[in-house]
């Protein structure tokens, strides 16, 4: 297939594709006719490409997990995400417990609020 009927398939701009080459994501299609073709083996690349930016990773990493020799260092790699989306949902679900406080205070001004405050300081005082 050509690199207008790849991108298309994910929603995808062909420059993207071309970038994804660039920084080692894809292997270079081969060219018939001065034109990439590519096959299943590169729509196979492109969706772990999106599920792994889907789940956080960066290019690099994403390129650092391709690159790595084995399964244990493609594993180390994961790992540190892992770490890394534990902290986001930890957070996120401290901000939900704000949010969700301050959309129930029966208080006039939830900014006022004893508890909120008592929550404020709970998040504050996990930080340091």
């Amino acid at each position: 297939m050509r690199i207008g009927d790849l991108a298309a398939r994910f929603g995808l701009a062909p420059h993207v594709l071309r970038h994804w080459e660039e920084v080692g994501l894809l292997t270079p299609a081969a060219r018939i006719g001065g034109r990439r073709q590519y096959d299943e083996s590169h729509v196979a690349r492109v969706v772990m490409i999106q599920r792994a930016k889907a789940g956080g990773l960066s290019l690099e990493q994403i390129r650092r997990m391709f690159e790595a020799p084995g399964g244990s260092e493609r594993r180390a790699v994961l790992t540190e995400q892992n770490a890394r989306l534990d902290e986001q949902i930890r957070q996120a679900q401290e901000s939900k417990r704000l949010i969700g406080h301050a959309l129930t205070c029966e208080a006039p001004d939830f900014t006022e609020c004893p508890h909120f405050h008592q929550l404020v300081d709970e998040v504050s005082s996990r930080r340091g």
